[in-house]
């Protein structure tokens, strides 16, 4: 049996049409998940939900625990991980409401969060090269583009710590990276647990925002980026069960 994963970000914290649905709490070695996961049929196809900062936006992207969260989906047999992320655009052509399926990323976390299942006398140097499954990303493509989503494909997701959004001058730098089309706060994390994992993994980016390079728009704010996501939330959910 091969179970998707879904991970859900800010405001996307369940999912339409799944069957056979049931909670499952699970207690991993590196401590308590984010929450239960969710499991159940869509389609045919076994998935597993989880929603990544708790149900009800608990969690700050610092106070995640990512090991815990991939740990519990790996446990529940999750082979692919589609990740749906809030995102700032880093480029004007990337509008608000517009999703983006990146394939790199840069990491600018502190060393806070947790990133690797190898210590304590366990080491292990995973290859990271190529961040995302370009198969997942095929498939996300493929669908995007029969669903008539606005979508682009490609470029370098820059995570940063949060919770608090960029300076005007970080910003700024990031753009200056000519590679970098969106910024965010959670989805590099997962990336590399899911690879030490070995679970296939994709990320939707979900352009909320303008961050706060673009001097012509409002600065981000959390009740900009919950609007533009949940007016779009269906549009994601419908992208998620076509691929």
């Amino acid at each position: 049996m091969q179970r998707v994963g879904i991970i859900g970000g800010s405001g996307l914290y369940d999912m339409d049409g799944v069957t056979d649905l049931s909670e499952r709490a699970v207690m991993t070695p590196f401590g308590q998940p984010s929450d239960a996961v969710m499991l159940g049929k869509m389609d045919g196809v076994d998935v597993a939900f989880m929603p990544r900062h708790g149900r009800g936006h608990k969690r700050n992207p610092s106070e995640i625990n990512y090991r815990a969260n991939i740990w519990a989906l790996k446990s529940v047999g999750v082979d692919f991980i589609l990740s749906v992320s809030a995102t700032g655009s880093m480029r004007e052509h990337i509008e608000p409401g517009h999703f983006v399926l990146p394939d790199q990323f840069i990491d600018r976390t502190k060393g806070v969060r947790k990133c690797t299942f190898f210590e304590d006398g366990c080491v292990g140097h995973v290859g990271f090269g190529e961040p995302i499954s370009q198969d997942l990303l095929a498939v996300l493509a493929a669908s995007a583009k029969e669903l008539g989503i606005d979508h682009h494909v490609g470029g370098a997701y820059v995570c940063i710590e949060g919770p608090q959004f960029s300076t005007r001058a970080e910003s700024r730098v990031y753009r200056s990276w000519g590679d970098v089309v969106v910024i965010g706060m959670t989805n590099l994390t997962e990336a590399k647990l899911a690879r030490e994992a070995e679970i296939h993994y994709a990320t939707v980016a979900m352009a909320t925002d303008y961050d706060v390079w673009h001097e012509s728009e409002e600065d981000v704010s959390v009740e900009a980026v919950i609007a533009t996501f949940m007016a779009n939330v269906v549009k994601a959910k419908q992208l998620l069960r076509l691929a």
